[in-house]
């Protein structure tokens, strides 16, 4: 498998997580700039057909 081209860098497959989950991989250039860690909470909503997500906040 090679590696992607900058193009389609930012574009990613759904995975099936168990019987109910759906997980996402985010682009590790994109999770640095925002300084994100594992297991760091997000909170995730939906805006009309889009989904953003956010750090949590207490």
């Amino acid at each position: 498998m090679g590696r992607r081209s900058l193009a389609d860098n930012n574009t990613r497959k759904l995975i099936r997580l168990g019987g109910g989950s759906i997980a996402l991989t985010l682009p590790i250039e994109m999770v640095r700039e925002l300084k994100w860690r594992e297991k760091q909470k997000v909170t995730v909503k939906k805006v009309g057909k889009t989904l953003v997500i956010k750090d949590w906040k207490k």
